[in-house]
Parts: structure tokens; C-alpha cells; sequence
């Protein structure tokens, strides 16, 4: 098998599939509509816009039949903006979910499959708090239902460097210099690069590298920060967000690193990530991403998450997949019957073939259908 690459077996497979259905079901509930994209397209259309992030991340390959290139998708969040756009068209609020495969050429990060089965939603023409905090409940809830325990949510912005760096000259390669020292938290790297910098946008970018921590952080960073309408705007909906949170979710530990500007060319304002007990790495990422249709004719707002649910059926055993029935091959109309009203009712029945016996293929049997005086009935294992 290729590096990073792994088949699922049967127990994990069960539990995957249960947990699709689940948070498919979640997001149904909530007016969020299912779509599947196909696996590939061309290769233009993975990589508009906000996908230019995924180049590196992307299988490319060249169409028999047109010569065009196309590209495994490495996300479906281009896709869902594509569908919006173009094939749905609304003029009012579209939610849509998905789940499906997607492949990464580079693996994502320590313990990570190349072949992530991908579970996201997002909001389709809503630029309000209201819908960010949807989409972070939405995710908050599916993690809660697939086991993760003591969670908590990490929440950033894009719009204060945007709003530090406004008016300033800068060109792509130094931006995306500052942007990995600020991720880093590299404050030598950072104080070189920004020394030329008018003082507001210098003084307000190193300040970021320690407005990290609990609601307090808000509150210092609104006396360290320079008095600009998108920081203004981006620190008044984190600590809008973060209230109504805390008070949905009281178990939920809201934190907040205002120098975390991993995807700034991706996302357009609040960006977060939910951790879980035990886990390194965040299980649910997401944000806004306001730019993501543009490519396609609309540049409507947008809000979304993603995660994998391959890395989700990890926080629970697989262990079994339910009791089943063991029952002797037969052909009799009787017995038939009494199998297929047993399968009828939502009972596994699994048949012992002449000359072998049923193995428990993850089940464990707890009971078994046998004939007694001329009926077939079950009894105790």
C-alpha cells in the first residue's frame, strides 16, 4: 500500500458508516441539504480561488478523453461554493453538507491517513455572527455525538491582520514571511521582518505573538491594538461568539490566539478549531471563507467545517458490532420465513453452511434459531 494509505476493516468500517449516518442526520435537522460532488473535475476548477491552497495538496492527472487536466479533489469545500454558485443559484441562505473521500499528495499532519473520508458543512449567503455560530454548534454537537469528551474551541481572526496591515505596502512573499513567524510565534524572525513597518502595523503585530489565553486576551488586546474598523469588528464577534458559547456548552473550554493566522489566504474572518481529551491534533476546523465563491460568479458570504471521520471513529473501540443470531442453512418455506421476519424486525441472522460453522465476523452470538416440536423458535446462546 502506498505510505499514509490503509484499508478500514470490517469492526472500524461499521462504526465509520454508523457515525456518517449520525451526523448526516445531525445537519438534516438543522436544514442542511446533502450533495456529492464527484471525486474529480478539471483541475481549473479544484484550484479557483481560495483552492489555490490545495496546488500542493492535489493528485493531478490528464484526461483520456479531453486531454484536459484534472485533480483528485483534497477538499470539497471549492465544490460545495461551485454547486452553490452555479447549479443551485439561490438568492436566499443555502446550507449544504456532504461527506465522502478525499485524497492530500502530502500527508496533513503526525498520524494522519492520505485519505481522509471528509464530513463538512457550510452556509451559503449569511455574513452574520448568527451563522458562524451555527456552523461552531453544528460541530461542536456532531464531536459530542461521536465521543469526544472535555472539548474545547480555539478562535482566531483574519480580519486583524488585515486590519494591522491596512494601507501598508507589502508585498506576497513578505506577507506570507510574517504570517508563517506570527503561526510560529517566532518573535526574532517577526521583529526583522516587520522593522521597516509604520509603528501601529509593527507594535500591533508583535503584540500579537502573547494575545493568547482565556476572554481576558480580548480585552488586552483592545488596549494593544490599534483602533481599526476590521479589528474592531473581528474582537467585538469573537467575544460575541465566545458568550454564547460558554453559555450553550458549559463544559466547553473557549480559548482564543490571535497570532494563529494558519490559512489567512484562505479565510476572511473568524476562523476556530475544536480540540478534544486526548487528542493532539484538532478534530474540527473551520471558519469564514467569504471569498470561496468568487471564482465562480458569486461572491456571496460563507461559513463552514470540516473534519474527518476516519480520525472521529478513533475516540471510541470498535469492538463488536452487535449480537446476531446463528441459524443452520435451510430451505424450507417455514424456516425462510422465520429468517426473514427475524431480518424484517432489525435482527443480524447469520447461516452455519453445510459442513462449516458460522464464524462471529464481529458479531457475537447470543442466540440461535433452532426447530423445536416443529416450530422454529430461538433460545439463549
Amino acid at each position: 500500500m502506498p505510505e499514509h494509505i490503509a484499508d478500514v476493516l470490517p469492526a472500524q468500517a461499521f462504526q465509520i458508516e454508523a457515525l456518517r449516518r449520525r451526523l448526516i442526520d445531525q445537519a438534516s435537522r438543522r436544514g442542511f441539504e446533502l450533495v456529492i460532488p464527484p471525486l474529480l473535475e478539471h483541475l481549473e476548477s479544484l484550484l479557483s480561488g481560495t483552492g489555490h491552497e490545495l496546488d500542493l495538496q492535489t493528485f493531478k492527472l490528464v484526461d483520456q478523453l479531453s486531454g484536459r487536466m484534472l485533480g483528485l479533489r483534497a477538499d470539497t469545500t471549492p465544490q460545495a461554493a461551485r454547486i452553490d454558485a452555479h447549479l443551485l443559484n439561490r438568492s436566499g441562505v443555502t446550507r449544504l453538507c456532504y461527506c465522502g473521500p478525499v485524497l492530500h499528495a502530502q500527508k496533513a499532519g503526525p498520524g494522519t491517513s492520505r485519505e481522509p473520508l471528509q464530513f463538512g458543512a457550510e452556509v451559503f449567503g449569511h455574513a452574520g455572527p448568527e451563522s458562524d455560530l451555527e456552523i461552531q454548534d453544528l460541530a461542536l454537537e456532531v464531536l459530542a455525538h461521536a465521543g469526544a469528551k472535555h472539548p474545547s474551541i480555539d478562535l482566531a481572526d483574519a480580519r486583524i491582520l488585515k486590519g494591522l496591515l491596512a494601507g501598508v505596502d507589502l508585498d506576497p512573499l513578505a506577507l506570507r514571511d510574517i504570517v508563517e513567524s506570527l503561526s510560529r510565534k517566532d518573535a526574532a524572525s517577526l521583529g526583522s521582518q516587520v522593522a521597516g513597518l509604520p509603528e501601529p502595523a509593527r507594535d500591533g503585530l508583535l503584540a500579537l505573538l502573547d494575545l493568547f489565553g482565556g476572554t481576558q486576551v480580548l480585552q488586552r488586546a483592545r488596549g494593544l491594538l490599534p483602533r481599526h474598523a476590521l479589528i474592531t469588528a473581528a474582537l467585538d464577534q469573537l467575544e460575541w461568539l465566545a458568550q454564547r458559547l460558554e453559555a450553550d456548552h458549559p463544559e466547553l473550554v473557549v480559548s482564543f490566539d490571535l497570532a494563529d493566522m494558519g490559512g489567512y489566504a484562505y479565510y476572511s474572518g473568524v476562523r476556530f478549531a475544536i480540540y478534544a481529551q486526548g487528542c493532539a491534533e484538532a478534530l474540527a476546523r473551520g471558519g469564514r471563507y467569504d471569498e470561496v465563491g468568487a471564482i465562480f460568479g458569486r461572491n456571496r458570504p460563507a461559513v463552514g467545517f470540516s473534519l474527518d471521520l476516519k480520525a472521529l471513529s478513533g475516540l471510541t473501540d470498535a469492538g463488536s458490532v452487535g449480537a446476531a443470531i446463528r441459524a443452520p442453512w435451510g430451505d424450507e418455506p417455514a424456516f425462510k420465513n422465520a429468517v426473514r421476519r427475524l431480518r424484517d424486525a432489525g435482527e443480524t441472522v447469520v447461516f452455519d453452511f453445510p459442513g462449516t460453522q458460522a464464524q462471529e465476523c464481529g458479531h457475537s452470538f447470543d442466540r440461535e434459531l433452532v426447530k423445536i416440536a416443529g416450530q422454529w423458535v430461538l433460545r439463549p446462546v
